[in-house]
């Protein structure tokens, strides 16, 4: 095969690849559209200059990293596309650290209930934070069983959590988590619930500037 050949058979393949990502992201928007989900964020983008300061002081602003304006506004794009496309949303749960619960209000518009089992398992470690391993089995367990239970009769629970609570939870694998990024699991309260996918910013269809 010459490499012209080989150029347009990349393409198709690309072509095919973007069409079934956004088709399993209709998938998802139609499934969470019914209600029944839990859907577990990394917060959105921090401010970077700021430092958090252990142990944590929660009703301390500057002992503790923020939200940019850019997460702010990425929290607010997602929370209009969750308006815009109808998704129920019920209960919501954050971390105790302001980033969190900031990122869940500007999402959801709704008061939120801060928990301990969300809160940055990291203890505001650099390394833990760039190398998140899942060691905390712990917390780990903690946020499996909170996403285990079913969300209210027609809506979705909402979780904003942290980078190193959602590979505590699902393994070093998920280390990979992006800011404003979402797990989907399916809770029936019959078992564990059953992950279903992941949606990142840029895959929301409905934008703020729409």
């Amino acid at each position: 095969m010459n490499f012209l050949c080989r150029l347009a058979l990349l393409a198709v393949l690309a072509g095919f690849s973007q069409h079934a990502a956004a088709a399993d992201i209709s998938g998802l928007i139609a499934l969470l559209k019914q209600g029944g989900y839990m859907l577990i964020f990394r917060h959105t983008a921090t401010d970077d200059s700021q430092k958090d300061i252990y142990p944590y002081k929660f009703d301390d602003m500057s002992a503790q990293r923020q939200l940019s304006e850019k997460g702010r506004d990425v929290a607010r794009q997602i929370g209009m596309a969750i308006k815009e496309l109808a998704i129920p949303v019920g209960d919501v749960y954050t971390s105790r650290l302001n980033r969190a619960i900031e990122t869940g209000k500007l999402i959801t518009g709704h008061e939120v209930k801060p928990l301990d089992a969300l809160t940055d398992s990291s203890n505001a470690s650099a390394s833990g934070m760039a190398n998140p391993a899942g060691a905390n089995a712990k917390v780990g367990q903690a946020v499996r069983q909170l996403i285990d239970v079913p969300p209210k009769a027609g809506t979705n629970t909402v979780l904003i959590t942290h980078k190193t609570n959602i590979a505590d939870a699902f393994g070093k694998e998920a280390g990979d988590v992006q800011e404003g990024e979402a797990f989907i699991y399916k809770a029936d309260g019959l078992g564990p619930a059953a992950f279903v996918g992941r949606i990142k910013v840029a895959d929301w269809p409905v934008k703020a500037s729409k």
